[in-house]
C-alpha cells in the first residue's frame, strides 16, 4: 500500500466515524439541544470534507466539469459552526453577532460561483491538464478566502471566550471550560498546518502539492474524535448538573439540618465548643460543602475568625482537619444522590462536582478514603430497586 493509499484510506475510515458521530449524537439525549446541533453540523462539515476529499482521489466522479472539478467549500462552514455553538453553550446566544447567517449567504455565492466558473470554461474547451491547473487555481484563491474567515471567527470566538466571561458567568459554575480552551490549543495546531498545505500549493504551482494536505487531514479527524465526544459529555454533565442545583435549591437536604446532639463534641469544657456549633451550623445551612473551592481562609474572611483560631476549634471538635471534615460532608451529600431515583442515569462525574468535589478523580479518592468503595460500587451495593 502506497502513502496515497494510505491516507485516501484515512480519509474514508475518517469520514465513516464522523458521519456514525453525528447519527450518535443527533438522536443522543441531548442530541436536540442547540450547542449540540450546532457541534454535530461542525462535524459533519469536516466529514463531508473528508469524503468529498477521498472521493476525488478515488476519482469516483468521472464526469468531467459536472461533478469531478465541484469541490463544495465545506471547510468554509467549520469555524462557524464551532462559533454557533460556543455562543450556545455559554448560553449568549440573544448577547452575541450573527456570524453565522452571513457565513452561510457567502457559502451558497461561493457554491453557485463555482459551478458558473466551472460551467463557463468547459464551454471554453481546453485539455484536460489545462481544465485542472485552472480550477485548481480557482479553488486555490476560494480555500484562501476559506481560511481568512475561517481563522477570523476562530480568533473572535476565542476573544469571547477569554474577554466577554462576564456575560457567562453561570456557566463557569458548571464548567471550567478547560476543555473547550484544549479544544482551540489543538485547533491552532490545524491552522499552522492549512498555512503550510497553501504555502506548498501556492509554491508548487497548484500542482504536485497533495501530500502537503496529509497532516492536515489526520489533524481534522482528531477533532472529530476530541470535539465530539467530549461536547457530548460535557453538555451531559451540565445538563445535570443544572438540574441537580435546581432540585438543591428547592429541597430540604438531609445534612444540612441536624441536632446539636449528633455533633461530636471532644471535651464540654472545651472552649472551642459553642464555636464549633456555630461554624457547622453556618457551613451546613449555607451548604458551603458544595462549594468546590471553598478554603480555610475563605471561611475565616466569612465568620471574622482567624483561620488558626478555625483549625484548633475543628481539630478539638470534630477530631478532623477542615479539609476532612468538609469533605465529609461532601461524601454524605454524594451518596444521598447516588441512592435518589431521580438521578438514577446521571453520570458520576456530575453527581461528584454537584457535591462539591473539584474534579472526578478528588471524588473518586475521597469517596473511596471516607467509604471503601467507589462511587459506583456504592451505588450498585446500595441502590434500592
Amino acid at each position: 500500500m502506497s502513502t496515497a493509499d494510505f491516507f485516501n484510506m484515512f480519509l474514508l475510515i475518517s469520514a465513516i466515524h464522523g458521519f456514525a458521530l453525528c447519527f450518535i449524537m443527533f438522536f443522543s439525549k441531548y442530541g436536540r439541544d442547540k450547542s449540540l446541533l450546532f457541534l454535530n453540523l461542525m462535524i459533519l462539515t469536516i466529514s463531508l470534507n473528508n469524503f468529498q476529499s477521498w472521493a476525488l482521489e478515488r476519482n469516483l466522479f468521472q464526469h468531467k466539469f459536472m461533478l469531478d472539478y465541484i469541490q463544495i467549500p465545506w471547510h468554509f462552514l467549520s469555524a462557524p459552526f464551532f462559533y454557533a455553538f460556543l455562543i450556545n453553550y455559554l448560553d449568549i446566544y440573544n448577547k452575541s453577532r450573527r456570524i453565522l447567517k452571513y457565513f452561510i449567504i457567502i457559502f451558497v455565492v461561493m457554491c453557485v460561483a463555482q459551478i458558473s466558473f466551472v460551467l463557463s470554461y468547459s464551454i471554453g474547451g481546453g485539455t484536460k491538464d489545462e481544465l485542472n491547473y485552472i480550477y485548481e487555481r480557482y479553488t486555490s484563491i476560494e480555500e484562501l478566502i476559506s481560511f481568512i474567515g475561517s481563522i477570523s471567527v476562530f480568533a473572535y470566538s476565542f476573544y469571547i471566550l477569554r474577554g466577554k466571561k462576564k456575560l457567562f458567568t453561570k456557566i463557569l459554575t458548571y464548567d471550567n471550560l478547560k476543555w473547550i480552551y484544549n479544544f482551540f490549543k489543538l485547533t491552532l495546531l490545524v491552522y499552522v498546518l492549512w498555512v503550510f498545505a497553501l504555502v506548498i500549493k501556492f509554491s508548487l504551482n497548484f500542482t504536485g502539492f497533495i501530500y502537503s494536505y496529509y497532516p492536515l487531514r489526520i489533524s481534522t479527524t482528531v477533532i472529530i474524535f476530541i470535539l465530539g465526544y467530549q461536547g457530548l459529555r460535557y453538555l451531559r454533565i451540565l445538563k445535570e448538573r443544572k438540574n441537580i442545583r435546581e432540585n438543591i435549591d428547592t429541597e430540604s437536604i438531609d445534612i444540612i439540618i441536624e441536632n446539636e446532639d449528633d455533633v461530636k463534641l471532644g471535651n464540654n469544657e472545651n472552649k472551642y465548643e459553642s464555636q464549633f456549633l456555630e461554624i457547622d451550623k453556618f457551613i451546613k445551612s449555607q451548604k458551603i460543602y458544595l462549594q468546590p473551592k471553598y478554603t480555610l481562609q475563605n471561611l475565616s474572611g466569612d465568620l471574622n475568625i482567624g483561620s488558626s483560631t478555625l483549625s484548633a476549634s475543628i481539630n478539638k471538635n470534630a477530631k478532623k482537619s477542615f479539609v476532612d471534615y468538609i469533605n465529609e460532608m461532601r461524601v454524605k451529600q454524594a451518596k444521598k444522590f447516588l441512592l435518589d431515583h431521580k438521578y438514577e442515569g446521571y453520570t458520576i462525574a456530575s453527581i461528584g462536582l454537584e457535591s462539591g468535589f473539584n474534579s472526578k478523580s478528588a471524588f473518586y479518592d475521597v469517596f473511596k478514603k471516607h467509604t471503601g468503595m467507589t462511587p459506583l460500587a456504592f451505588k450498585n451495593n446500595n441502590f434500592k430497586k
